[in-house]
């Protein structure tokens, strides 16, 4: 506290002076990139770039990005005919399937992108059945359509990514039962 006072004293004294004291402030972290390989995504590449774009557009400390020819990705994701599901290794790693099975209900593919990277970005299911909460997943209406993470859901991604967050490996399963 002393410290600061004397520092405070010292630049009014240097401002008089007709000197400008410039001071730094907590210089803004570069966000994570992660980056995701869709190749194994087939008829669904474009939705999973559309799913990594919708959290580009909502978040500011982390990027989803396609994999760079000879690098490793974080992310994999793989298309098949079961429901969509996440399995996380850690924050930002792990795979997850866009299931036909679930499109050929009628959930919305965008939807289904956004929610499954949403488990590899550290958020879990949440059954609330509403369609504004992304993280609902398939308790809300076959009819939803939003693709959007809400504040809270935004929110919490970049908290994840604000520090060196841990998330234990998991797996999400979208199911098509409702509470």
């Amino acid at each position: 506290m002393l410290l600061r006072r004397i520092a405070a004293a010292f630049v009014a004294v240097l401002a008089l002076g007709g000197v400008q004291a410039v001071t730094a402030g907590p210089a803004a972290a570069a966000p994570r990139t992660l980056y995701y390989d869709a190749g194994q995504a087939q008829e669904f590449k474009a939705v999973v770039d559309q799913g990594a774009q919708i959290w580009n557009s909502r978040v500011t400390n982390v990027r989803l990005l396609p994999v760079p020819a000879g690098s490793t990705p974080n992310i994999r994701v793989y298309a098949d005919n079961g429901w969509p599901r996440a399995q996380t290794t850690s924050l930002g790693n792990g795979r997850w399937y866009m299931g036909r099975q679930a499109v050929n209900q009628g959930y919305h593919p965008p939807r289904i992108a956004a929610h499954e990277f949403g488990h590899l970005l550290g958020l879990p299911d949440r059954r609330t059945g509403l369609c504004a909460d992304l993280m609902s997943g398939s308790s809300a209406p076959v009819s939803c359509t939003n693709a959007y993470p809400n504040a809270r859901e935004a929110a919490t991604v970049n908290n994840n990514f604000a520090t060196v967050a841990r998330m234990p490996a998991a797996t999400f399963v979208w199911s098509g039962s409702r509470p």
